[in-house]
């Protein structure tokens, strides 16, 4: 049984009946309407799905940045300090909406949402922060060669790296502490 909108609207069309002249109630009407429901519940899951992805692509995109203008591989000093300049990102615009902000109002929900963040990526830093595994020399071409999708990201390996220097192994996608 077809379960796509434009299938079923195909089979239905084959059938001789028009689409816009059906019953209300009629058969081919419900599975135009299941077909539908289908279609709309897959593109609601979709675009969720890419919603809460956002985040590892735009980090994966600020390393891979970082990674195109290296020669060789990252050693331990160099990946504390572009951790931390990624964590620091945000620093000038919080300071501005800030400076914005009359004394005694709230704070923006833009403000409160970049300073979460920020405590949030700190407290991954102390025990942990997930990043592309950058002093892999084969590792590191293809973070450079990545196009940008969610898809191709498990070809990576991936660390963990901690404010302390410890670097351990991780998978993809990240989990709480893998």
């Amino acid at each position: 049984m077809p379960k796509s909108l434009a299938k079923v609207q195909k089979k239905i069309s084959k059938k001789g009946a028009n689409i816009s002249s059906l019953h209300e109630n009629s058969r081919n009407s419900q599975l135009l309407r299941r077909a539908s429901a289908r279609d709309d519940k897959l593109a609601r899951l979709s675009s969720a799905r890419a919603k809460v992805n956002q985040p590892h692509i735009h980090r994966i995109a600020y390393f891979q940045e970082a990674a195109s203008s290296a020669t060789e591989s990252f050693s331990l000093g160099q990946l504390l300090q572009l951790i931390e300049r990624y964590i620091n990102r945000d620093d000038e615009e919080v300071s501005k909406l800030e400076n914005e902000r009359r004394p005694g109002r709230p704070r923006s929900t833009r403000e409160d949402m970049l300073k979460q963040r920020i405590t949030m990526e700190k407290r991954e830093y102390e025990a942990g922060f997930w990043m592309p595994h950058m002093t892999d020399l084969p590792n590191l071409e293809i973070l450079r060669r990545w196009n940008g999708e969610w898809t191709s990201l498990n070809t990576m390996k991936y660390v963990r790296t901690a404010k302390s220097g410890v670097i351990h192994d991780s998978a993809f996608p990240p989990k709480s502490q893998s």
